[in-house]
């Protein structure tokens, strides 16, 4: 993220300055290689579990494909729903993997290339298409996948916790009012997004 963002979050908002003072550099850096896809199937993968039960389930996953580090949409054809539930799927999240595989090869959800192109509006719009994936999901692959610069995921607990603790607010803020707050950060409200995250886990470390 570049310095106008932080010039810009610091001369908007007082507490923002405090907090990339305290913090330092915004040190995100989104995985732009990574095929829309594959994202997708991580984030479902993700989906209610914590971090280690899901990258063993996803280990697991990419073995059902030798050769391949992930597999392409058109491999999942190959792999029976038992052999995905075998690996940990739910029944929800194997019939979510198949419709992104599905609207994959329909274009519904788009290559690289092609995604790049798109608002964040549109790509929204197109993700939000596929089962079990919501608007939080398709935020995270505009902020992790494509480094969109003004992404500010309202309804994610982590952003909201750390607006809590950042603006020492006794609760947590709703949507609208986060989204109302947030009109003063664009239009870098992502990099917002990620100083909320570091408040909120050094708000969960001094807890």
């Amino acid at each position: 993220m570049t310095d106008d963002a932080l010039h810009h979050l610091s001369a908007s908002d007082a507490v923002l300055k405090r907090l990339i003072r305290e913090i330092g550099p915004c040190t995100l850096k989104p995985e732009t290689r990574r095929p829309p896809f594959q994202s997708l199937v991580l984030a479902v993968a993700h989906q209610q579990l914590n971090g280690t039960a899901a990258n063993t389930i996803l280990r697991r996953f990419t073995k059902l494909f030798p050769g391949r580090r992930f597999p392409r949409p058109e491999d999942l054809s190959a792999v029976e729903d038992d052999a995905l539930r075998g690996v940990g799927f739910s029944r929800a999240k194997v019939a979510s993997i198949r419709d992104i595989s599905a609207k994959t090869l329909e274009g519904i959800v788009p290559p690289s290339r092609q995604i790049r192109r798109l608002t964040d509006d549109e790509i929204v719009a197109r993700l939000t298409e596929v089962r079990g994936v919501g608007r939080w999901t398709a935020e995270m692959l505009l902020i992790f996948q494509l480094g969109r610069p003004d992404v500010l995921p309202a309804d994610d607990f982590g952003v909201r916790s750390g607006f809590r603790a950042a603006y020492r607010r006794r609760e947590m803020p709703t949507v609208k009012e986060l989204l109302a707050h947030g009109e003063r950060w664009r239009p870098f409200r992502t990099t917002a997004a990620w100083y909320l995250w570091r408040a909120a886990d050094r708000a969960k470390k001094s807890a």
